[in-house]
Formats: structure tokens, C-alpha cells, sequence
């Protein structure tokens, strides 16, 4: 269950990472969201995996420990007020520009672009 458990967070942060590293502004943002899942996953995880388990303390019994859930739910909607916040953005830059590339220039503009030597 263990072994598991740290494939999926692997391949959460493994796809996030790929995803935000894309050029156009739709995949860095669910890029940010999958690596905001990854990140709540292993912080549960911390938590000890354990079923039927009680929340509380009781004498001589296993507990799950209840500071990493009370840190994922509150990254829970921390995550969702800022992909609504980057995906407001995204819909402001893309009306602004006209297209949906992270540094407002398209591709074919980006490697067209002559570069300009610096001057001190």
C-alpha cells in the first residue's frame, strides 16, 4: 500500500512538473494543480496510513495523527483560491494578447526574434 501510495505522489509531481514547464498557460496551470494534489497526498501521507483508526487518543491505541489532515484541508483551499486566481489571469492575458503563451509572444515570434546585443 505503501509502494503505492508514493507511485501515485511520484507520478503526481512527475506529471505537474512536465505539465508546468509547457509554454502555453492551460498546462502550467493544471501542472500547478496536479503538483498542489501531490503535495497534499505525501503531507496525508505523513499522517501514518493506517485504517481503522481513530482520530482521538485513546489508551493503548493506535491513532491516525490529525495536524496533517488540518494542513491539507487548509492547503485544499488555499490550492483552489490561487488556481482561480492564475486562471482569471490567464483569461485576462489571453484576451490582452490575443494568444495563450506564457511570455505573450507566439512561437514562431519567439524564435524569429533577433537578439540585440547588450550595452552597458
Amino acid at each position: 500500500m505503501s509502494l503505492l501510495f508514493a507511485l501515485l505522489v511520484g507520478v503526481l509531481t512527475a506529471a505537474g512538473v512536465f505539465l508546468t514547464l509547457r509554454a502555453q498557460t492551460f498546462p502550467v496551470v493544471l501542472g500547478l494543480t496536479l503538483l498542489s494534489y501531490a503535495v497534499n497526498l505525501f503531507l496525508f501521507g505523513m499522517g501514518r496510513l493506517a485504517g481503522n483508526a481513530a482520530a482521538v487518543i485513546a489508551p493503548h491505541a493506535t491513532y491516525t495523527d490529525p495536524l496533517p489532515q488540518a494542513l491539507v484541508l487548509t492547503a485544499i483551499v488555499i490550492a483552489f483560491a490561487m488556481t482561480a486566481f492564475v486562471i482569471v489571469l490567464a483569461l485576462k492575458t489571453r484576451s490582452e494578447l490575443g494568444n495563450d503563451h506564457v511570455d505573450g509572444a507566439t512561437r514562431t515570434e519567439a524564435i524569429s526574434a533577433p537578439v540585440s546585443p547588450k550595452t552597458p
